[in-house]
């Protein structure tokens, strides 16, 4: 098992100061661009629930559309909810929520323009829709499992490009 501490390419973490204490990034040097992150999620779930799904029929109401707002409200409070985030003026948020037989798959993208990027937001978005569903549905399935949460891709910034 690998427990080496990951660091940034100059060998300090961009998060703790030079006394070892976590702190908030200073980005107010860094250029402002175009940033996008693009996130997925997925919730495995039974053919049964995914009917019930399909044919509006779950005891809380329509569980696609209520996720995806979910998504697109949590990835506006990003950073009330993970302590070191910056604030960012989000410019579009767009959650989408793609149903197949074993269940729903969870798609956010989140752009913005400023000096710092978008996948917290992004991840945020299906994390919370994900989590969404999974309330939505309990009454029907506990089983619910709640899989692959990651980036799928994002653009913009000093590091560039990433696509998974």
């Amino acid at each position: 098992m690998n427990t080496k501490k990951k660091t940034k390419p100059g060998g300090k973490l961009s998060h703790v100061d030079s006394k070892g204490r976590i702190r908030m990034v200073d980005v107010s040097e860094k250029q402002s661009t175009r940033r996008e992150a693009t996130a997925e999620s997925f919730v495995r779930l039974s053919r049964a629930t995914m009917t019930l799904i399909s044919k509006g029929g779950l005891p809380k109401g329509d569980a696609l559309e209520t996720s995806r707002l979910a998504g697109i409200l949590a990835a506006k409070r990003t950073p009330d909810l993970i302590p070191l985030c910056h604030p960012l003026a989000l410019t579009h948020i767009e959650v989408q929520a793609k149903a197949d037989p074993s269940g729903v798959r969870f798609v956010s993208n989140v752009t913005c323009f400023g000096p710092t990027g978008v996948e917290m937001e992004a991840l945020t978005a299906v994390s919370v829709a994900a989590l969404t569903l999974y309330d939505m549905v309990k009454a029907v399935e506990k089983g619910a499992t709640i899989e692959r949460i990651r980036l799928l891709a994002k653009t913009g910034g000093k590091s560039g490009a990433y696509r998974r």
